[in-house]
């Protein structure tokens, strides 16, 4: 079976795609002959192990028709250089879009899947000359490389981040610039400690408030909302998920997220009409 069947996580949900589009979002397939809005982004929008995404609250709310266009595994890749997406969006009369996260983009130091961002290809040579010394047989996942890279604790992992910085700048910036419709950016920082902080090795890697205003000159309006998994929410026994799969769902938003999501972008949405 395909990732987007084993991977939907939600019992009797349906996934579609849209002419053009190798990316596979949720729920039935849509007709587009109606004036509609769309929410695009990773597995926040596409809302995994939760019944009600923030799309189909905010749908409710606003009462009018949204899309959701939110893709399991995207990031930057998957984001910006999807035709059929990009179309989508283009047709839209308002778009949410999710900021992507840092890591899941080809770069000149490696590749990822066009589709499954979070999945590693292959190093290119500039990554093997910067580290020699490190086997990439056994590594599948960006986070799993760049938790080897950083393991070595010298000046050569900023070089990587800054080129991951740079180059999500120049390819999310440059999308946005191409969109017709008017752009509300979504920036989530999911947080995974009890804390209320993210993992102290991840924050290296992560988007900056420096890029976020680097981009957000090119939308209407920016809404920054930080919440945490439902693991440390309290929220594990709302989601839907299978046996084995709930190791996956407690690093997942749950219910109450989706809801304080939509909440935040009711207003900039609605100051758009």
């Amino acid at each position: 079976m395909s990732y987007h069947q084993t991977g939907s996580g939600e019992p009797g949900h349906d996934v579609c795609q849209y002419d053009g589009s190798r990316l596979w979002f949720r729920g039935a397939r849509r007709v587009l002959d109606w004036p509609y809005m769309a929410c695009a982004g990773g597995d926040e929008t596409y809302g995994r192990f939760v019944e009600r995404p923030f799309a189909a609250i905010l749908e409710e709310r606003l009462e009018r028709r949204i899309l959701n266009l939110g893709c399991l595994f995207s990031g930057v890749d998957a984001l910006c250089h999807d035709r059929g997406l990009f179309e989508l969006l283009n047709g839209a009369d308002i778009c949410v879009v999710q900021a992507p996260g840092l890591l899941g983009q080809s770069n000149r130091f490696y590749r990822v899947h066009p589709r499954r961002n979070d999945r590693f290809l292959a190093p290119t040579q500039d990554l093997r000359n910067l580290y020699p010394e490190l086997d990439y047989t056994d590594v599948h996942f960006v986070r799993h490389l760049l938790t080897c890279l950083q393991g070595f604790h010298d000046a050569r992992f900023e070089v990587v981040v800054d080129e991951l910085r740079r180059g999500w700048i120049r390819q999310v910036g440059d999308f946005l610039q191409r969109l017709k419709a008017p752009v509300v950016l979504l920036r989530l920082q999911v947080l995974r400690d009890a804390e209320g902080t993210d993992h102290p090795e991840i924050a290296k890697v992560c988007v900056t408030d420096q890029m976020i205003e680097a981009i957000g000159v090119h939308c209407v309006a920016c809404v920054d909302l930080k919440t945490q998994v439902c693991g440390q929410s309290d929220e594990l026994e709302d989601m839907l998920f299978g046996t084995m799969q709930q190791p996956m769902a407690e690093h997942m938003i749950g219910p109450a997220a989706h809801r304080a999501i939509a909440a935040a972008l009711t207003g900039p949405v609605r100051n758009l009409h």
